[in-house]
């Protein structure tokens, strides 16, 4: 993949390794995502704990990368299109760092055994809710690594399929017959599905700014 990342955004070598590490916290949180999701389905409280321990991996990155890209923005007569693409990189990175702490509030959740009290209806859609989410992550990193400009179009689409599941999710909720302490948290979960949607998306708003940037100034030197 790193060498996917390499040909096709053709960065140079110091932007090459702040986007291979921009492209780690992609994956670290789409891992966290799904181990979540899964632990959450399956009742499996040490696959959530392992599930949450990737939230100490993405601050850790995080700090690097925000490091890295400040170091490079304090380098003289740095180019003018490097100078954009590190200040949306700069911008990408707290949207990647609270999806981090989404996946890892479900998971938390999973860990306490949410999974076991909730209703079958409830569980199917929480099912569909993650398959939605961990598709546009996806789809978003491979935006970045191939240089896709217009991947924001699509998942837009596939947010306006989650934000349904979600409104189900909430009328189940509310007729589903859980006690109380359960619909809170499961409230809880379905909204933080929600919101990694929604950063997805910005991601990848943010992920053609970037790419149609570097067309715009791969034309002007052409």
């Amino acid at each position: 993949m790193e060498d996917n990342l390499s040909s096709a955004r053709n960065p140079s070598r110091p932007m090459l390794t702040v986007e291979r590490k921009v492209l780690q916290l992609f994956s670290l949180v789409r891992e966290g995502l799904a181990g979540a999701t899964d632990a959450l389905l399956s009742e499996d409280r040490q696959g959530a704990r392992d599930a949450m321990a990737r939230e100490a991996l993405i601050d850790s990155l995080y700090t690097d990368v925000e490091l890295l890209v400040m170091e490079r923005l304090s380098t003289l007569d740095l180019p003018r299109e490097r100078v954009h693409e590190l200040i949306v990189i700069l911008r990408m990175l707290p949207e990647l760092e609270r999806s981090g702490d989404l996946a890892e509030h479900i998971a938390w959740r999973a860990s306490r055994g949410l999974g076991s009290e909730i209703t079958a209806r409830s569980r199917g859609l929480i099912q569909r809710m993650g398959a939605v989410s961990i598709s546009m992550w996806t789809k978003c990193s491979d935006a970045f690594v191939e240089g896709v400009i217009d991947a924001a179009s699509l998942l837009d689409e596939m947010d306006d399929e989650l934000d349904e599941l979600h409104v189900s999710l909430t009328a189940e909720i509310i007729g589903g017959g859980m006690p109380m302490t359960v619909a809170i948290e499961l409230a809880m979960v379905g909204r933080f599905y929600e919101r990694l949607g929604d950063h997805a998306v910005n991601l990848a708003k943010r992920v053609g700014m970037l790419l149609s940037w570097e067309s715009l100034e791969h034309g002007r030197n052409s």
